[in-house]
């Protein structure tokens, strides 16, 4: 606790926070439980994508962004080209301000060294480059605390995350493969530590009781990804969605067939276009869908379903933490990973390449095998959440010394 002649630390969040996306919020609200349990004499605000959706959900002042409300709309007209390239230059004040204002930045989590889907290099990539870049100049430590990462292709996406990543003064990753990609990309990872996604410290949901076997079976969810592939798969964006789509729709029409009751779930608002398409094509009083706000509305929808079957990687988080079997769509190497690491890797199907018999063959071996799964997700939330104890201990260690606050953190190469 602080003595009554010190300054309270001030503590800065960043990121594509309140912007619709319930992964992104579910790192925040982890990191949020984390300074109010631990350090309640922080005072805490946000740069992000949704100020006011932050505000309103979180109870934290917060701060627009991008300059130009335009940042993520197409710009095709001359006078919105402009404003675009305007918002860029003034961003790097505005983020400057910001940064000096606070003694320490916290990025919590998300996939923010990573283009596993389509991303601009002038878009978020740039952003967190100005945030690490000014906590360098005005020696505010940035934190990127859990991040995803991977090896990226396109140049001045890879040139701008690696810098980002040398400029920040603590760096810890969700899986391992995260630290090797930037270990690829020239980062020295030496003194940095992985720990499971921040997601696993959020409170659970009381799971509901095993269906009997004799019964029967219970609900399956679904969750679904306005997905059409990556970076590297522009030329053929619309292939893949279709592939997916379609792959999708045939699966949850057959399991509809044999009288499966099937949730439908989203991870952020723009996949309600997905959700509208699988109940137009299938039309069944057996098919609904959920409108999560949160990712606690997730694992409650997970908690009470027999099976989930989910692409987006914070969904296949929900599954697994709330202790039910999932058969994870896997559009990235950080899905594959994270089953592998839950003792799932089993069950991972190629979200570019949907079969919906090979689907189906692997969620039936999957339902076969329910009970013995439970437990073993049982034994590796356990697992996940001592993980974590460690990391927040590590994060108070490195940003909230006793004595000099951020002064003493140590500076990465």
């Amino acid at each position: 606790m602080m003595s009554g002649d010190e300054t309270p630390v001030r503590v800065g969040v960043f990121g594509l926070l309140g912007s619709g996306n319930l992964g992104n919020d579910g790192s925040l609200e982890a990191l949020l439980g984390y300074l109010r349990a631990a350090h309640p004499e922080a005072l805490v605000d946000a740069l992000c994508g949704g100020p006011e959706a932050v505000t309103t959900r979180f109870g934290i002042p917060a701060t627009r962004l991008h300059w130009y409300r335009g940042e993520y709309r197409t710009a095709s007209r001359a006078g919105a080209i402009v404003a675009k390239g305007l918002g860029k230059l003034v961003d790097v004040f505005r983020t400057a301000a910001w940064v000096r204002r606070h003694d320490v930045v916290i990025v919590p989590g998300m996939g923010v060294l990573e283009a596993t889907l389509p991303l601009r290099p002038w878009g978020f990539p740039y952003s967190l480059f100005l945030l690490c870049a000014s906590g360098r100049l005005f020696s505010t430590p940035v934190a990127l605390v859990g991040v995803g990462a991977a090896a990226i292709g396109n140049r001045p996406t890879r040139l701008l995350v690696r810098w980002s990543a040398r400029l920040a003064a603590y760096r810890s990753y969700r899986d391992a493969q995260s630290r090797d990609a930037m270990r690829t990309m020239g980062v020295d990872t030496a003194r940095d530590e992985v720990y499971p996604d921040l997601a696993f410290a959020l409170p659970t949901p009381r799971a509901s009781a095993p269906s009997d076997p004799s019964a029967a079976p219970g609900p399956v969810c679904v969750g679904v990804m306005d997905f059409h592939g990556g970076n590297d798969d522009r030329a053929r964006a619309d292939e893949i969605y279709r592939r997916y789509l379609d792959g999708t729709i045939r699966f949850v029409r057959t399991l509809v067939e044999e009288g499966r009751a099937v949730r439908l779930l989203t991870g952020d608002d723009c996949d309600a276009s997905v959700v509208a398409a699988i109940l137009d094509a299938v039309d069944s009083p057996l098919v609904s869908d959920a409108e999560p706000s949160s990712l606690a509305d997730l694992m409650k929808e997970m908690a009470a379903a027999d099976t989930v079957v989910a692409i987006r990687y914070h969904n296949l988080i929900c599954a697994l933490k709330t202790g039910t079997p999932v058969l994870a769509l896997c559009y990235a190497a950080k899905s594959d990973a994270l089953m592998a690491e839950m003792g799932l890797g089993a069950y991972c199907h190629p979200a570019r390449e949907v079969d919906a018999d090979r689907l189906l063959e692997q969620f039936r071996a999957l339902e076969k095998r329910s009970a013995e799964l439970r437990q073993t997700l049982a034994e590796r939330n356990l697992a996940a959440a001592r993980r974590l104890e460690h990391q927040f201990n590590s994060l108070t260690a490195a940003l909230f010394p006793a004595t000099d606050h951020v002064h003493t953190l140590r500076k990465a190469p």
